[in-house]
């Protein structure tokens, strides 16, 4: 049985995505264990099952979970558990007769976000759908519980939140109502003041600013964000007009104006309330450049949505 998070790429390295219908992500470790020393865990049988001194005894199971666009996100996650069973779980763990009629009964123990301490300790009830896989959660004791299980959660929103590769393009909250398209593929982060991407072959960055003066047009601020920009041909930078009457701007780099071995991609969207994105692209590969231009135009501004509850 087998819980390693795949690694989809999309353009990043050229290899095929993984099915966009099922997304597998895994905890390493319950988060009551995160922190403790090596030697205080043991695994009394699998890898799938832990006993940590002086925190408890796990099942590693796995949680699905319903999303938006027909996507099923399915959590290597883990159980809490009391020691009689996990010494039961590890006794028809291998056998072949038995183990499809395993029950594990326990705690979540994972605060899985965007939920995150509402969702650790939940009482759950795993049963083996597959006698190649791990116990799935697939009963909720409690009302939250079974809000978890059996509602459909916004796909971006939930996705978001996992800075692992992912094999689909994921809508990412920046901020003061920005957000910007992740695209598959690609790690997330949040550092230096900016949520960063990155990926084998191309990186991007995007950080929020906020003009200081009230009386600047949209299209003045724009000229102050580019006070210090480099000088390119006319023909590697790019203005357009938004609809709702904001401007956006991108020029860009080859490796012979920079000297440097990457293709540089700068770009701003300003909204008209003086609020603006900045992004800033990197790649390797020239025909990237349209993958840059994209993440450019999926800079947008709008309402937040409300958090989801479980």
């Amino acid at each position: 049985m087998s819980t390693e998070t795949p690694s989809p790429s999309c353009s990043c390295c050229g290899e095929p995505l993984a099915d966009e219908r099922r997304i597998d992500i895994r905890f390493g470790l319950p988060d009551a264990a995160l922190g403790t020393p090596e030697e205080a865990r043991r695994t009394p049988g699998p890898d799938a099952l832990l006993a940590v001194d002086g925190v408890g005894c796990f099942v590693r199971c796995l949680l699905p979970l319903k999303l938006g666009g027909d996507t099923e996100l399915v959590l290597g996650t883990w159980l809490e558990v009391d020691e009689e069973t996990l010494r039961r779980t590890a006794a028809v763990w291998y056998d072949e007769a038995a183990y499809p009629d395993l029950v594990v009964r326990g705690r979540l123990a994972n605060a899985v976000q965007p939920w995150g301490e509402e969702a650790l300790g939940l009482e759950m009830t795993g049963r083996i759908a597959d006698p190649d896989e791990l116990p799935y959660l697939v009963e909720g004791h409690g009302p939250t519980a079974v809000r978890l299980l059996g509602d459909v959660w916004d796909r971006d929103h939930v996705l978001e939140r996992f800075p692992t590769p992912l094999p689909v393009a994921v809508r990412t909250d920046l901020g003061d109502g920005w957000s910007v398209e992740r695209s598959a593929g690609l790690s997330a982060r949040f550092a230096d003041g900016a949520d960063q991407f990155a990926g084998p072959d191309r990186s991007a960055a995007v950080a929020l600013f906020q003009d200081d003066r009230a009386d600047r047009t949209a299209e003045d601020f724009l000229t102050a964000l580019l006070d210090r920009a480099p000088e390119v041909p006319a023909a590697q930078r790019h203005t357009e007009r938004l609809p709702d009457g904001g401007v956006r701007h991108a020029f860009w780099c080859t490796p012979a104006d920079t000297g440097r071995g990457r293709h540089e991609f700068t770009a701003y969207a300003v909204d008209t309330d003086g609020s603006a994105a900045g992004l800033y692209c990197s790649h390797e590969d020239a025909a990237a450049h349209t993958w840059a231009g994209h993440v450019w135009r999926s800079l947008r501004r709008h309402e937040p949505a409300p958090a989801p509850t479980a």
